[in-house]
């Protein structure tokens, strides 16, 4: 795949962005290398790979919920704010 002004024109459009000019010769440079790795990918021979080789037949293994609370760590967030009372944040009113 060539990647060209056109392209990038293309790709400003659907993505709705605005690039420079001074920086479009290196997106397209950029674009272009990137492409170029994914084209090596598609050479890579792999017939004889098992298609769930990464998988296991395992399930996610589950943990239990449980509540677990460390007032340190809570007292330590609270610290940090510029106001709070009753352990919670104080924050200015932005719906009347």
């Amino acid at each position: 795949m060539q990647v060209d002004d056109a392209l990038l024109s293309r790709l400003e459009k659907l993505s709705y962005l605005k690039i420079n000019d001074e920086k479009r010769q290196e997106i397209i440079e950029q674009l272009s290398e990137i492409v170029g790795f994914v084209d090596n990918l598609s050479e890579l021979d792999t017939a004889n790979v098992d298609a769930s080789f990464a998988m296991s037949d395992a399930a996610t293994p589950l943990r239990e919920d449980k509540v677990e609370s460390n007032p340190s760590i809570h007292d330590a967030i609270l610290k940090n704010a510029p106001k709070s009372a009753d352990d919670f944040f104080i924050v200015p009113k932005i719906i009347e």
